[in-house]
């Protein structure tokens, strides 16, 4: 990765923790709307207000005159990629979590969402053949241990596993479309996140609502509006800005402190009453977290021939040429060769750096 203009993978750490923020401050907002809505509506209303927002904000750019965008385009052949993220992490998930949110309390749901970061690197590791050495292993490693002791606080008893499982049924979920989401990184994070919004919202929406579901007051659905435009849409904006700079993994690593964030608001806003194992669990998934933080990959590495479209800054990696019809200023998207580079420096697996190990 590149530390020349833009500084990449700083960029790409600061984008994966604010979107970490967001989505984790959502978790105990939406236990406080789970009462009075129904778990699928409430996830189908989360993401409404996601894609409307997201939507807007890319009309309102229109509006005011801005010509083009300096982020590519989707195409045609990344459709199918964008539309099983969209199924996974629109449609099934959200309403796991919903539904396990109303049987778990929020504090133990926050941390418990640190295995999606667990489970989005094995697929990444496994599936997709992402590079990782033993300190990233060693990470995950401990936050899954943090995951299990938090899993079984609930017990034995009918019911008790319940709750976290259908947690850790969203978790999977969401790392099936963390890991077909980066296949389309390269293109709009806004008009990715607001096509999922939109399509899941809808899906959802409507299953609840044939299922019998009351849609709610003004004041709640704007609450809805308002943290899923938060926590859903903002937040995958800057998660797909982060997959871009630092890989499906990583990313997943540096989302694990969503749950931190969840908790810290949950325990005075909802007057959960944190156990041993809520701070054990914490201990442990701190570490795996930190592993991940203090990382540092530096080798000699070789770029093969490529050519491709994404918003990009003249650095290390772009010294291409110009056409007539290219878009001036920086940054800008337009497509571009990138001919063969052997050099050394510090990277993640990004757009340009998925060779082998």
């Amino acid at each position: 990765m590149s530390q020349s203009s833009g500084h990449p993978v700083r960029g790409g750490v600061g984008y994966a923790l604010a979107a970490a923020a967001l989505f984790g401050a959502s978790t105990p907002f939406a236990k406080l709307l789970v009462g009075g809505v129904d778990p699928v509506l409430l996830a189908g209303l989360l993401y409404l207000g996601s894609g409307c927002g997201l939507t807007a904000w890319r009309s309102l750019g229109t509006l005011r005159g801005r010509k083009k965008s300096s982020e590519a385009p989707l195409r045609r052949a990344e459709l199918p990629w964008l539309g099983g993220a969209v199924a996974f992490g629109g449609v099934v998930a959200p309403v796991l979590l919903m539904t396990g949110l109303a049987a778990t309390p929020a504090s133990t749901a926050s941390l418990l969402l640190n295995i999606e970061g667990v489970l989005t690197a094995l697929l990444a590791w496994f599936v997709f053949r992402e590079n990782f050495d033993r300190r990233i292993a060693l990470g995950m490693a401990a936050i899954t241990a943090g995951g299990v002791v938090l899993s079984w606080e609930g017990g034995l008893a009918a019911g008790g596993l319940w709750g976290p499982l259908a947690v850790a049924g969203a978790c999977l979920a969401w790392a099936v479309d963390n890991n077909l989401t980066r296949k389309v990184s390269a293109g709009d994070p806004v008009q990715i996140a607001a096509i999922k919004g939109l399509v899941a919202g809808t899906v959802n929406v409507g299953i609840a609502l044939a299922g019998g579901a009351e849609v709610p007051g003004g004041w709640t659905l704007l609450a809805c509006a308002v943290v899923g435009l938060a926590g859903y849409g903002v937040s995958l904006t800057l998660f797909v800005l982060a997959l871009r700079g630092l890989g499906t993994a990583r990313t997943g690593a540096y989302f694990s402190v969503a749950p931190f964030v969840g908790a810290a608001i949950s325990l005075p806003l909802l007057g959960d009453r944190p156990t041993v194992a809520f701070f054990l669990a914490a201990a442990l998934m701190g570490v795996g977290v930190w592993l991940h933080l203090t990382e540092r990959h530096d080798h000699d590495h070789v770029h093969e021939a490529m050519s491709h479209d994404h918003g990009h800054v003249h650095d290390e990696h772009h010294r291409h040429g110009h056409g007539p019809n290219d878009p001036p200023g920086e940054p800008h998207s337009h497509p571009h060769d990138h001919p063969p580079m052997r050099h050394a420096h510090p990277h993640y697996p990004d757009l340009h750096h998925r060779h082998d190990h």
